[in-house]
């Protein structure tokens, strides 16, 4: 794909409607010259909606798709509806060459279901992961994962979660050596089930990865900024996630009462308003917008279903980079690393 990736854009998914979409994209587009895009969705929305937005209908192409994957539809539903609907044909770009990822803003199971039926795993993976970007308080942001994929994992999952988290780091943060821990409920090593436990002594021993191992690490430091990549399974993944983002919506409302109890406070809120500015805008998910799909042959970006503009943009941006930068070789080589050093008891099992 070189320096100018063709990115699929499931133009009909998300909350937010077509116009949003196109607006993200626009954005991206002023943002990087040289990208380009496959919209796929209803042709006659699309070419009407790009009569706002002329210096993207140069850089683009649409891909009719008579059907919309609806947020209620189950899996199972959106699978069979693959090759008609703008997230399945979106998918399907990926696997046929013609875009070098896609994304959706568009119902996560089904996303997930239709793209590892479709693109299937990478050798040497057994499940994929839902990766995002989450804001803290060191010198960059940190990745987690799996943020709902799967809600069971054995070792071998958690550990296959840890190496693609790092080589995702090493390409979102452009990290040599991201600092990984496994979310536990103590620091202890005795702390937590047996599949953490061997995920853990099985990734001490991974030394000649490019990643350093921390241990564990428990809830309440996630976003202290002490590591890059924090692994769990998909259930509690989702769960810190979903209180990550309650919280943040908790402080931003307590912030927003405290200012406009009375005469004083409205004052001290314009007094403090940068710093109150700087806040909104280090917790808005917007500007952290694109979790993706890491172990399958092809990549794929889920864009929050309520992202604005700036949002589709950073998700779409995100797209870009890992196509440019090959995250999918790095995990590959990654892996092959890890199995090479494997004791032959360990590689039976």
């Amino acid at each position: 794909m070189g320096s100018s990736p063709r990115i699929a854009v499931d133009a009909m998914g998300g909350d937010e409607g077509l116009a949003v979409m196109l607006a993200g994209v626009a954005r991206a587009r002023r943002q990087n010259d040289g990208m380009r895009f496959l919209l796929v969705g209803d042709e006659a929305q699309i070419r009407a909606g790009l009569e706002k937005h002329p210096n993207l209908s140069a850089a683009s192409e649409i891909l009719h798709a008579p059907e919309v994957v609806a947020a209620t539809d189950k899996p199972s539903q959106a699978i069979r509806r693959a090759k008609t609907t703008s997230m399945g044909l979106a998918i399907d770009a990926v696997k046929r060459g013609d875009a070098g990822a896609a994304v959706s803003s568009g119902n996560t199971g089904a996303l997930m279901a239709m793209s590892k039926l479709s693109l299937r795993t990478m050798p040497g993976i057994d499940r994929p992961a839902l990766a995002a970007l989450l804001p803290s308080l060191g010198e960059n942001d940190f990745v987690m994962l799996d943020l709902g994929a799967n809600t069971e994992c054995d070792a071998q999952n958690l550990i296959q979660f840890a190496v693609m988290g790092a080589a995702y780091a090493r390409t979102v943060l452009e990290l040599e050596r991201p600092r990984v821990a496994l979310l536990n409920i103590g620091t202890e090593e005795l702390k937590g089930t047996d599949e953490i436990r061997d995920a853990s002594s099985a990734l001490r021993e991974a030394t000649y990865l490019p990643m350093q191992f921390n241990g564990f690490i428990e809830g309440d430091r996630l976003s202290r900024g002490e590591v890059d990549v924090i692994v769990c399974d998909g259930f509690s993944g989702n769960i810190a996630l979903k209180t990550a983002e309650g919280t943040a919506r908790f402080v931003g409302d307590l912030l927003k009462r405290a200012f406009t109890s009375s005469l004083r406070s409205k004052i001290g809120f314009l007094i403090s308003r940068p710093a109150t500015e700087l806040l909104k805008h280090h917790l808005d998910p917007n500007n952290h917008n694109g979790a993706v799909f890491l172990g399958l042959n092809g990549l794929i970006v889920k864009s929050h279903g309520s992202a604005n503009e700036i949002g589709v943009a950073n998700a779409i941006n995100v797209a870009a980079k890992l196509v440019r930068d090959e995250l999918t070789r790095r995990i590959t080589d990654d892996l092959d690393n890890f199995r090479a050093h494997l004791r032959p008891e360990v590689i039976q099992a």
